[in-house]
């Protein structure tokens, strides 16, 4: 059969599907085969259709384990049972993925990578007595059996969903409405800081082009900037005193914004004991203890300080081999954002450690000495990160004198 007659009684077997009448009828009776197959996409996506048609054949009861893959407006799932058969494998709009999870069975495994919205759709299989499972990107990436080459969301489902059922599989605690609200103020705020220093910037890149420079830093610009507007001296005109001007209104009202960000952060300090509590360490802040408690709600996840601080990114890489230990730069792992406060904070701790008598700040101050401030503040933040682990799960006051002693247990001698 030639290619013509194969799509034309294709065509007239699934006149059903929607071919488009308007066109007119080919003189020699072979329908376009591109509508047929543009219809043939549509319906597996499920455009047009009900949950129910979508379903229809499938044994939701059979289902054990699904792998969502998110997107903006299709959700790849890949689903299996308890034997680890594939049960089905579709695409369903975005719409459509609740009432879809809906006719699972109670007590179902739902797996998705951390992205946009994973905690919302996380938060809403909960309410259906399904259990979520948050992952990272690059703990399921190997589990793609396709390899890099094979990525599509088809594969990215089964990979999730295969990832999953691994008993070593370290899942993201899923985030409440309070912890995200609070997140977005810290989202906000550093970039409201971003567009202020590109303001300031460009104040000083305008300012050079009539051969006014200004020493460095954002307060003394800030003291010179409404006199240079107003000295007639210089080479401004009208309109370039305006734009300045604009800009200048421009840097205030950015500054507006990052105070209400800094009331909101000191409110919840106010109203949670547990930012209090973090605090209390040497170079963690206000804006660093408020963060750190939005971010991690539940230190307790970790299993000991030294893996907090891994999370964090802020633990050397490993290139270890043959009984060899080779370290190098940190891992730069876990949330980018918490890891930037931890380390901005450790460094002003290191640059006023010899202002202390603690054996921290003491030893801070040592260990800048031998191998720079650079070194001494990446360190001070590991040990912050595990300090602040064993404050939060065992609900102690942080003592900055304090001298950790092994338990009972672990000193004494291994029986038989």
């Amino acid at each position: 059969m030639t290619g013509g007659r194969k799509w034309a009684k294709l065509a007239c077997g699934r006149r059903s599907m929607g071919m488009r009448r308007d066109f007119p009828h080919s003189c020699n009776g072979v329908e376009a085969p591109r509508l047929v197959v543009f219809e043939v996409i549509n319906l597996k996506r499920g455009k047009g259709k009900s949950v129910e048609q979508i379903t229809r054949g499938e044994a939701a009861g059979q289902i054990v384990r699904v792998g969502a893959d998110l997107a903006k407006r299709v959700i790849q799932v890949h689903t299996v049972d308890e034997a680890g058969r594939v049960v089905c494998r579709r695409a369903l709009p975005r719409n459509k993925f609740i009432a879809w999870c809906s006719r699972l069975p109670a007590g179902c495994i739902v797996a998705m990578e951390i992205s946009s919205g994973a905690h919302h759709w996380a938060r809403r299989l909960s309410q259906l007595a399904l259990v979520p499972r948050l992952m990272s990107a690059q703990l399921v990436e190997p589990y793609r059996s396709q390899g890099a080459t094979g990525k599509n969301d088809a594969n990215d489902a089964a990979a999730i969903c295969e990832a999953a059922s691994r008993p070593t599989m370290r899942f993201v605690p899923v985030k409440s409405v309070e912890q995200q609200s609070m997140l977005c103020v810290h989202r906000l705020r550093q970039g409201l800081k971003a567009d202020r220093t590109a303001c300031i910037n460009r104040i000083r890149g305008l300012l050079a082009e009539f051969g006014l420079a200004f020493a460095q830093g954002p307060e003394a610009l800030r003291r010179v900037l409404t006199d240079v507007l107003e000295d007639a001296a210089n080479e401004m005109n009208t309109l370039a005193r305006l734009v300045i001007q604009r800009a200048q209104a421009q840097w205030r009202e950015l500054d507006d914004h990052i105070v209400w960000c800094d009331e909101r952060i000191a409110q919840h300090a106010h109203d949670n004991p547990a930012v209090r509590q973090a605090m209390q360490l040497a170079g963690i802040g206000i804006v660093g203890a408020s963060a750190a408690v939005a971010t991690v709600d539940d230190f307790g996840q970790f299993k000991n300080g030294a893996q907090f601080g891994a999370w964090c990114g802020i633990v050397p890489r490993q290139h270890s081999s043959g009984g060899k230990t080779q370290l190098g730069r940190i891992t730069r792992h876990g949330d980018t954002y918490l890891r930037s406060l931890l380390v901005q904070g450790a460094k002003s701790a290191v640059l006023t450690a010899h202002k202390r008598s603690d054996p921290i700040s003491r030893w801070a101050f040592a260990l800048r000495e031998r191998s720079g401030w650079q070194i001494a503040a990446v360190a001070l933040a590991n040990k912050n990160a595990r300090i602040l682990w064993a404050v939060m799960t065992k609900g102690e006051r942080f003592d900055a004198h304090h001298v950790s002693v092994k338990p009972a247990a672990a000193l004494a001698p291994a029986t038989a």
